[in-house]
């Protein structure tokens, strides 16, 4: 049998601790709201935070030769056990770990008490200017405490200044604590490491976006800024801690697989590197914060993810979806109710569209994250907030398509103006005009965008102006308003079955 030589791992170049973090939380979904400290200290409720982290934590430790108790402090309250992983980056092959415990029972108030009944404490009273004291045998805490003094009576005692314990008692920590029967071969300093999972730990992206109009209305420019946000209510502080952060949707099957796929990778090179480094990892994307970081519990920390790009070529789009309500799904029959689908929307959709090319300044993964717009207002230089929509994971090359609103002075009006049927010989023919009004001093484009929403076969067999077919159920026409002035498009279609 060949042995595995006994290689240590790479020591962490960032710190004492290493975390890779992962979010579960839907881009967006985090409202201002939970901004907002809850009762505890942490901007979620307890165990609600929409995510977790992979810790890994080097220390040195002394280790005698031969079976022993090791006690790890400072862990997180809410670590999985399951997950925890000790070894001896010293000597690997000699150090086992026999037994593995969890100790969170944590001392309080309450837990003292409990445990100190029907055993001896000294209670302190101030009675006038003087203190008082009351040393018996704790009965109850019902209502007060009732002690039995040394002389047999009985006292209660409603208010008291301090109450004194003779001792800790056994089993109570003051903090999580993992505890290790190891048996190590060889004996004197070690360098190990510790990893677990943690719930309690999330992040997301922020995006800041600037917008400037050029001489064309519907195209500018845009400055894109991202921030990370860092929620930590594991139970835990982390101080000086190497920071990843990994976007994608990470399918957690096994929690021991997830500490492999984030740790056994190695470290990005990061020599000069300040702020975050990203590379493909599997099949997601990983981002390394190249500087240590800290992380308080019950805190929340924004990093800049990237820095900001400039000039970012973008299109103002403005898209007239004229049905109500605003989708049809997919019917297992034809639609022959002439009344479905007749309800006019006027709003025109307003979007900002921009291409994630490295040409562009970008050309980087984008996670998913909220976007947030705002436009310069010349008259006081100040910026002004004109929207904000949520994007998915974007990788580069891809467009990013933002919904920012409705339009003001841009309507739209569907309506059914001829409607005929026959279903015996299987045919419905449906001619819909759609007017479009233009109340800004300068022409506008837009898109109608139509769902065909009656049945999978149809036809156009009258247009007033060239549409494009987006997909089996959709149709798009562009369109040109003039500055104050009025368009119209009209279509038949007929559907047969």
């Amino acid at each position: 049998i060949l042995a595995r030589p006994a290689t240590a791992a790479p020591v962490n170049p960032l710190g004492e601790a290493g975390l890779t973090i992962y979010s579960s939380a839907q881009p967006g979904s985090i409202p201002p709201e939970l901004y907002r400290p809850v009762l505890g200290g942490g901007i979620y409720p307890p165990g609600a935070v929409p995510g977790y982290a992979i810790v890994r934590q080097d220390r040195v430790l002394e280790l005698t030769s031969g079976r022993q108790e090791l006690r790890f402090r400072d862990v997180a309250a809410l670590i999985d056990p399951t997950t925890v992983r000790f070894e001896s980056l010293t000597d690997p092959d000699g150090t086992r770990v026999l037994e593995q415990n969890f100790q969170f029972d944590l001392v309080s108030a309450e837990k003292l008490m409990n445990r100190y009944l029907d055993r001896q404490i000294t209670v302190e009273r101030n009675v006038g200017d003087e203190i008082t004291t009351l040393t018996g045998r704790l009965l109850s805490t019902q209502g007060g405490l009732t002690l039995e003094g040394d002389d047999g009576q009985i006292h209660l005692v409603q208010a008291h200044s301090a109450i004194r314990f003779p001792e800790l008692p056994g089993g109570l920590i003051t903090q999580p604590t993992l505890v290790w029967d190891v048996i190590a071969e060889r004996a004197g300093e070690h360098r190990t490491r510790v990893s677990y999972e943690t719930q309690g730990m999330t992040w997301w992206t922020d995006y800041n976006l600037t917008f400037r109009e050029g001489r064309n209305a519907n195209r500018g420019m845009l400055d894109v800024s991202a921030w990370v946000s860092i929620i930590n209510q594991s139970g835990a502080s982390y101080e000086n801690a190497g920071l990843k952060l990994v976007a994608g949707d990470v399918l957690r099957v096994e929690p021991e697989r997830v500490y492999r796929e984030s740790m056994d990778q190695g470290m990005v090179s990061m020599a000069q590197e300040a702020g975050f480094a990203e590379k493909p990892f599997f099949e997601f994307h990983l981002y390394t914060l190249g500087r240590p970081t800290t992380l308080p519990d019950n805190s929340t920390k924004q990093l800049e993810l990237f820095p900001a790009a400039g000039e970012v070529p973008a299109e103002k789009l403005l898209v007239y979806y004229g049905l109500a309500p605003d989708s049809f799904g997919f019917f297992p029959d034809p639609v022959v109710d002439r009344e479905l689908g007749t309800q006019s929307n006027q709003k025109v959709d307003i979007y900002l569209r921009f291409d994630n090319e490295e040409q562009h300044g970008l050309g980087i993964p984008l996670p998913a994250g909220r976007m947030r717009v705002a436009k310069l207002d010349e008259a006081d230089g100040n910026l002004e907030f004109i929207g904000e929509d949520v994007i998915d994971h974007t990788p580069k090359g891809e467009q990013v398509l933002i919904q920012l609103g409705s339009a003001f002075d841009v309507l739209g009006e569907r309506t059914q103006v001829d409607y005929r049927v026959d279903t015996k010989a299987r045919w419905l023919e449906e001619t819909i005009e759609i007017v479009l009004r233009n109340h800004k001093e300068e022409p506008i484009d837009l898109l109608v965008r139509e769902t065909l929403y009656r049945w999978v076969n149809w036809e156009i067999t009258d247009k007033s102006r060239n549409f494009k077919k987006v997909d089996a159920r959709t149709i798009e026409f562009p369109v040109q308003v003039a500055a104050d002035g009025e368009e119209l498009v009209r279509y038949t279609v007929r559907y047969s079955w």
